[in-house]
């Protein structure tokens, strides 16, 4: 077989081989009829090959777009993709099922893994550091479905979080103080409602010194530290074998000298060695859970405890002294428009009968401007973090607590 003239005998070797072409190779091809298509059509046109070869196809338009957080491909082949509010259908055509499966299996590749009959769904991550989740019929109805996560473009402060309605004002001092007075906390919520950003710049609280160590299932936190060590789970091979689960990785980060242990996201087993760890001195703690609101972190713990093979009576022992605070974000809906919000900051205590409860320290529904039950042991839980007395301006002035139209509030 010839080689083309404008093609470089290293991507030549790249397409024989059945590897993916390098993105210099991309660019040559790209740019080597500049003289006949001028500047604008080699660039239209490397950005063409870029999106087809390396990145998401047509997709990839969509990945760019500001504020875009997921694409999903449903089994009709329609796109949707959601900035923040929830998703809405976008008007682009995969070209059908058989299509959809060539995009899914290409960038399964571009991820490292395999999608076919006998490896119908994959999670992985594209080089772009887009989150990829495929899953192939018969295991889901009509065809292909894909999601896509995509990665904030930017560390977040809480500054920025502020800026942006995330919570109120009066409610800043509250959450540095939880990071800095090294507090073991949770962040819940449901998916896609901001969980992993509120982490991230919560993090970036921490004292430049301290080692943070983050164990996730699929890489997303983005930390803004100098001292961060990140460890990926790894799913098995085709013939099985090779799988590094997140209880492992939990075990190894707590011999890495960690000053704070991060689970990215509670899902499975591994929540028996972190309640373990944050149990055993290594304070500072947290992670995020899926949860439909703070009251249910609880039920959450003994489901995940029971997954490790933990009675709840274990659980509960563990949890009470291993969490002290639970920060709830959901979605609301203000004038029409959907935010991604802090709606409670909780404290964890222990029940008469023995089981833990979430009790409500702040919450965007209080209607009196005023902290709710659980305030008082939250102050109690910052003045025991190291930080000395907490001053009254940590008390939010009335009207920085409750909900829309009031000072501080979106």
């Amino acid at each position: 077989m010839t080689v083309p003239a404008h093609l470089p005998a290293p991507a030549w070797d790249h397409i024989r081989t059945g590897r993916r072409p390098e993105p210099e190779n991309v660019a040559v091809v790209a740019d080597a009829d500049v003289a006949t298509e001028g500047v604008g059509g080699a660039a239209a046109r490397r950005g063409a090959l870029e999106a087809g070869l390396l990145g998401a196809g047509p997709l990839e338009p969509l990945l760019q777009l500001h504020g875009v957080t997921d694409v999903v491909v449903n089994g009709d082949g329609s796109v949707w993709l959601d900035t923040g509010g929830g998703l809405v259908r976008a008007d682009v055509d995969l070209g059908g099922p058989d299509a959809v499966r060539r995009l899914a299996v290409r960038l399964a590749g571009l991820a490292g893994r395999r999608l076919d009959e006998t490896s119908p769904f994959v999670d992985g991550v594209l080089p772009s550091g887009v989150r990829l989740h495929a899953i192939l019929p018969p295991l889901v109805a009509g065809g292909p479905h894909l999601t896509l996560r995509v990665p904030a473009r930017t560390t977040m402060s809480l500054a920025d979080l502020q800026s942006r309605s995330m919570f109120p004002a009066g409610w800043g001092e509250v959450l540095v103080r939880l990071v800095r007075g090294r507090v073991a906390f949770v962040v819940s919520g449901g998916t896609g409602v901001g969980k992993t950003t509120l982490l991230g710049a919560l993090l970036g609280e921490a004292a430049p010194s301290e080692r943070v160590v983050v164990v996730e299932d699929v890489r997303e936190l983005r930390v803004d530290q100098s001292q961060v060590v990140r460890l990926e789970a790894r799913p098995p091979n085709v013939e099985g074998a090779g799988e590094v689960t997140l209880t492992t990785l939990v075990r190894q980060a707590l011999r890495m000298r960690p000053d704070r242990v991060v689970l990215g996201e509670a899902r499975g087993a591994e929540v028996r060695e972190l309640l373990a760890a944050l149990n055993t001195g290594h304070e500072g703690g947290c992670g995020t859970v899926h949860a439909n609101s703070a009251a249910d972190v609880v039920a959450r713990f003994e489901a995940l405890g029971a997954l490790a093979g933990m009675s709840p009576v274990a659980v509960h022992a563990q949890l009470v002294s291993a969490v002290d605070v639970v920060v709830h974000v959901g979605r609301r809906a203000v004038d029409g428009e959907v935010h991604r919000q802090v709606e409670t900051i909780g404290v964890v205590v222990p029940s008469r009968g023995g089981r833990p409860e979430v009790v409500t320290a702040l919450s965007r529904d209080a209607r009196t401007g005023e902290p709710g039950p659980g305030w008082p042991r939250l102050l109690e839980v910052l003045r025991v973090s190291g930080q000395g007395g907490v001053p009254v301006v940590l008390r939010p002035p009335a009207g920085q607590i409750g909900t829309r139209g009031e000072q501080g509030s979106p």
